[in-house]
């Protein structure tokens, strides 16, 4: 007799069940295999069952798949639901689900069993309609008052937000148990149903702590603390849930010393603290900066063996570069675990934070991924330190690869556009968002008014204006702010007439808004009746920027004693603002009495302010004094100071110029010469004569006209004049406010070229057309 005949008589069922017992390794176990394939045993149904049953929790998954495809043809109900079951607990609902569907063609036997596990592959993958597939099927095999059944279904719905279907599961239940109305319960706090959950709750037969904990955690999300509070209270044994719950609940409400208190009660009471936990008490201590007890918090949670958490890991990261400490935030960051996204995004954002620019840089430039948080938080860390350049470059880079700005990353670019005067790259700032159809809310649509506004596109920005949906007090703002700035005082005023209409409460900046456009055109009694109606009608305290405008209003129009008497009343120290608009009015008006006391007395107070000792240098300059210019400027030499020098920015073509006064460097020099003598020709038959009142140098009158024509606006314009086409605008952006002498070279420029230009300088804008100006020659 053979062998292998020999082993086909002698091995038989009984002696295979029992090697299956013995079972010790993958090899014995494919010996069994091949020995009941070999003798015909795997047909056998109880056999085949028991083989697919002990595979499925110790060998590779696809052994157990082949035996229950290819030897289990009719399957009894607990190989199929442990089959569909091992396929859920390995995140493969969709395979449990097909699994239920090919049986059923095969008219498989199920029970009640079978449906719960379906009903989990539903809920995992958050599909409704396959979960109402199969709570049809339950219905139709006599299921429905199955309670564990019912059980998974009020799950299913709950899961999916469906709270209506999930109440009428429950409420037709012909029994219910403690999970029954946990799940419920738990439904209506996934919902945030404050109402619903504690109607739910009051009913409950037996109010568990599990369903206590449920409370708190929706009570902390509604913001309802006190009744958290009191529900905490109210718990008979308390577990680490409802700690972390309440601790949890203060944290996110803001009540930051509550959330540390009940954390040092908590461990005080020897209760076992987790991740969660402590990345609530971390975050407390890191809005609080108070890192001392955040090191403290570190430390329990090294000793507890919590440390390598990674959402543990960038809270840290987060408090210490938030209290300054950014060694230990970088020392946190290269230890434990491997960093995640938010790891290497929380560090980039505690650099700049911290102002380490470069440090942010070089990280970023070394993340393996990055994703829109990583570009976000370089470009609003560029733009929040006043690096736009980098801030647009870097938004640039970032459409290279593909990447879809957020509106922070847009909110960032287009105000970094705002100060470097980019209009062009905003507008296809703007042309993007629309073609892309992104949501503008009132966050940044505000900042695209802003830009035009401060670009003196005014249409432009009353179009985005009129186009937002929700308008928030600083959208007003903005719009107020921007029409006085471009000399539409009167639509300025009427907005806020409109913004009151509409329900919008003003603001302390919205007065500022309201009474620059009183005073960029001289309305000295509604500019004192707006003021009366901020105190009066709107309870508003004045700070000192009213103040200011105040006396920059009376103080443009001629009323220099009223206006030093405002500064004197003021209850408020006054600010270099508000004294530096007395001193320009003094300058203004030619009070050279009032100007050289108020000069001498501010330089006294403030010696390191260029902007006085050029004022009072001008008003010596002005009456001849040339010996008191000296002096003024060997003050300035002695204590270091440096006039800021002129500057004036253009763009064309995409590229921003910047233009300083006595410029001898931009590329196109030459040219721009000569298009200056080309518009001092050309002025000159307009009756063009120099204003050299305001050059305070002891020089001949030639030279003076010389140092006149070299002004950086001056520059701008002739640059303008060579680049930008006839239908295009001259915009021109200046850091000090325009002289005389330039307002009317732009003027005269404007009708000669037949030109419109554009100058915003540090106080308003000037819009240029044929020969007059917005400002009315009031600035």
């Amino acid at each position: 007799m053979s062998p292998n005949l020999h082993t086909a008589i002698t091995i038989n069922l009984t002696i295979l069940k029992s090697l299956l017992h013995r079972l010790i390794s993958l090899n014995h176990f494919n010996q069994i295999l091949s020995q009941s394939i070999l003798t015909g045993h795997i047909h056998n149904t109880l056999f085949s069952t028991k083989l697919f049953t002990f595979s499925l929790p110790s060998f590779p998954f696809h052994h157990s798949l082949r035996i229950f495809t290819h030897f289990l043809q009719n399957p009894n109900p607990f190989a199929s639901n442990s089959l569909m079951r091992a396929h859920v607990d390995r995140n493969q609902p969709h395979h449990a689900i097909s699994l239920y569907n090919s049986l059923s063609r095969r008219s498989a036997v199920f029970d009640n069993y079978t449906h719960p596990i379906l009903l989990r592959a539903c809920a995992s993958r958050t599909s409704e309609l396959e979960g109402r597939q199969v709570h049809s099927h339950v219905l139709k095999m006599g299921f429905g008052s199955d309670l564990y059944v019912n059980n998974t279904l009020i799950n299913l719905y709950a899961v999916c937000g469906n709270m209506e279907s999930a109440r009428k599961v429950f409420d037709e239940s012909p029994v219910l148990d403690k999970v029954s109305w946990n799940t419920v319960l738990a439904g209506y706090v996934q919902l945030g149903d404050v109402e619903e959950a504690e109607r739910v709750y009051a009913m409950m037969p037996v109010r568990n702590t599990i369903a206590s904990n449920s409370m708190i955690v929706l009570f902390g999300k509604s913001g309802c603390i006190e009744k958290a509070r009191q529900l905490f209270d109210e718990i008979e044994e308390k577990d680490m849930i409802s700690w972390t719950a309440l601790v949890s609940c203060y944290e996110q409400n803001g009540i930051f010393e509550e959330a540390l208190g009940l954390f040092v009660e908590m461990n005080a009471n020897g209760v076992v603290v987790d991740e969660v936990t402590v990345i609530s008490a971390v975050s407390a201590c890191a809005h609080l900066m108070i890192d001392r007890t955040g090191k403290v918090i570190h430390g329990l949670a090294t000793k507890v063996g919590i440390e390598g958490y990674v959402s543990l890991k960038n809270a840290l990261i987060n408090l210490y570069s938030s209290c300054g400490e950014i060694l230990n935030a970088r020392k946190v960051f290269d230890g434990g675990l491997l960093a995640d996204q938010i790891s290497w995004n929380s560090m980039i954002s505690g650099y700049l934070r911290c102002g380490s620019v470069e440090d942010a840089e070089m990280l970023f430039g070394s993340m393996p991924e990055k994703d829109v948080v990583s570009w976000s938080a370089m470009i609003s860390g560029y733009a929040q330190h006043e690096r736009f350049s980098e801030a647009l470059a870097l938004f640039q880079e970032m459409q290279v690869h593909g990447i879809r700005p957020d509106e922070t990353i847009l909110v960032s670019v287009v105000s970094a556009c705002t100060r470097l005067a980019a209009l062009d790259l905003g507008k296809w700032i703007h042309a993007y968002i629309s073609k892309n159809r992104l949501k503008v809310n009132f966050i940044l649509g505000t900042t695209l008014i802003d830009m035009y506004m401060k670009c003196g596109c005014v249409e432009n920005a009353l179009e985005v204006f009129h186009g937002l949906q929700e308008k928030g007090v600083s959208t007003w703002n903005a719009l107020i702010l921007g029409l006085a700035m471009n000399g539409l005082v009167q639509k300025s005023l009427s907005m806020f007439e409109t913004m009151k209409k509409s329900g919008t409460c003003p603001n302390e900046i919205t007065f500022v808004g309201v009474l620059g456009a009183c005073r960029h055109m001289g309305l000295v009694d509604e500019g004192r009746r707006y003021f009366n109606s901020m105190i009066e009608e709107h309870k508003i305290e004045p700070n000192v920027k009213h103040y200011g405008c105040i006396v920059d209003l009376l103080g443009r129009s001629g009323l220099l004693k009223e206006a030093e008497e405002v500064i004197e009343s003021m209850p408020m120290a006054p600010d270099v603002a508000t004294w530096g608009a007395l001193l320009g009015a003094c300058r203004k008006h030619n009070n050279n009495e009032m100007g050289e006391r108020v000069g001498r007395k501010l330089i006294q107070l403030h010696p390191d302010h260029d902007g006085f000792h050029v004022l009072l240098s001008s008003i010596y300059a002005s009456k001849g004094n040339w010996g008191n210019v000296l002096e003024i400027r060997d003050s300035m030499a002695q204590h270091g100071v440096v006039k800021i020098p002129g500057c004036s920015m253009l763009e064309a073509n995409g590229i921003v110029h910047e233009f300083f006064a006595g410029d001898k460097t931009h590329p196109k020099i030459n040219d721009i010469e000569h298009m200056l003598y080309v518009v001092a020709a050309k002025l000159k038959i307009e009756g063009y004569t120099p204003s050299t009142n305001e050059v305070s140098l002891d020089i001949d009158e030639e030279e003076k006209e010389t140092a006149l024509f070299s002004h950086s606006e001056k520059l701008a314009v002739a640059f303008g004049l060579i680049t930008i086409p006839p239908t295009t605008p001259i915009r021109i952006m200046k850091n000090l406010r325009i002289c005389s002498d330039c307002h009317t070279v732009v003027k005269l420029v404007s009708k000669a070229f037949n030109r419109k230009i554009v100058v915003r300088d540090r106080h308003r804008f000037h819009h240029f057309k044929h020969g007059s100006c917005s400002c009315m020659d009031f600035w």
